[in-house]
């Protein structure tokens, strides 16, 4: 009996947050927030002496080189322990006591340019309107309490009550297999009955093949359908068809009709 399809995940950055408006750097939007970590621990501590410019250098370096060693391992870099260990290196010795309120002072909010693609509304209606359980898994090192800010702004929110992972909450970068499984547990559902959708050909395709799951790719940016495209050995491939590739979600719901020919019923 052909399994039905229950739900579908999300890659976040990228496949529903479009970031090409964002003109700032990635120092530039940091010092902001570290700006305001320095200013809480000059009245809440005696005065640091720490430099923005110092404290800026020295998390961005740290935050780097996790991420290179994550690329290796891919265990994920968790943005808040990165920060704690970053003040307690220049001095703060106080840091690991204040760690909840010099979160609370970086104040995570939205990317200033971000925007959702304008064709994921409809799409997240129509999966929804046919009772279709939706999740969220993003290899963000910032845990998803401090993320949960821009679904809420970009209205998003309410589309995902179940299911909402970054890697930063798992342990494990995509393509890791934990990171997928504990998305499928959390939503309810076995592997051949979901679909995974990201840009990353690798994380996010790959990585959804490996667990069972059926995957497409968004296309984004400068990516062609044929570079775009993941070389899986000839099992995976010919289990799975290949993956599929959209440039539109508008492209999603005809795609479903091929691998699950009734999920439009709702009886998911």
């Amino acid at each position: 009996m052909a399994r039905q399809l229950k739900a579908v995940l999300f890659d976040f950055d990228d496949t529903l947050i479009d970031w090409s408006g964002v003109t700032l750097g990635w120092r530039q939007i940091e010092a902001e927030r570290l700006d305001r970590v320095l200013r809480f621990l000059n009245r809440r501590l005696s005065p640091t002496g720490i430099a923005l410019e110092q404290l800026v250098k020295r998390y961005t370096e740290r935050t780097r080189d996790a991420w290179m060693i994550a690329r290796a391992n891919l265990r994920a870099p968790v943005m808040p322990i990165i920060l704690q260990q970053t003040l307690t290196e220049l001095g703060v010795s106080e840091a690991d006591a204040f760690a909840d309120e010099i979160l609370s002072a970086y104040d995570w909010k939205v990317v200033p340019g971000t925007v959702v693609f304008p064709d994921v509304f409809p799409v997240l209606d129509e999966l929804r309107s046919r009772r279709i359980r939706l999740g969220v898994v993003t290899n963000s090192s910032q845990p998803m309490s401090l993320r949960d800010c821009e679904l809420r702004e970009h209205s998003l929110l309410p589309y995902f009550p179940d299911c909402r992972l970054a890697a930063a909450d798992v342990g494990y970068l995509k393509p890791h297999p934990r990171i997928f499984h504990s998305a499928l547990e959390r939503i309810g559902v076995a592997p051949d009955e979901a679909v995974f959708i990201g840009d990353n050909p690798i994380a996010d395709v790959g990585g959804a093949l490996g667990v069972g799951m059926r995957a497409v790719q968004r296309l984004v940016g400068d990516v062609s359908r044929s570079g775009g495209h993941l070389k899986l050995d000839a099992d995976s491939y010919n289990a799975y068809g290949g993956h599929p590739c959209v440039n539109s979600f508008e492209e999603l719901p005809a795609l479903l009709d091929d691998w699950y020919p009734d999920w439009r019923d709702g009886s998911a």
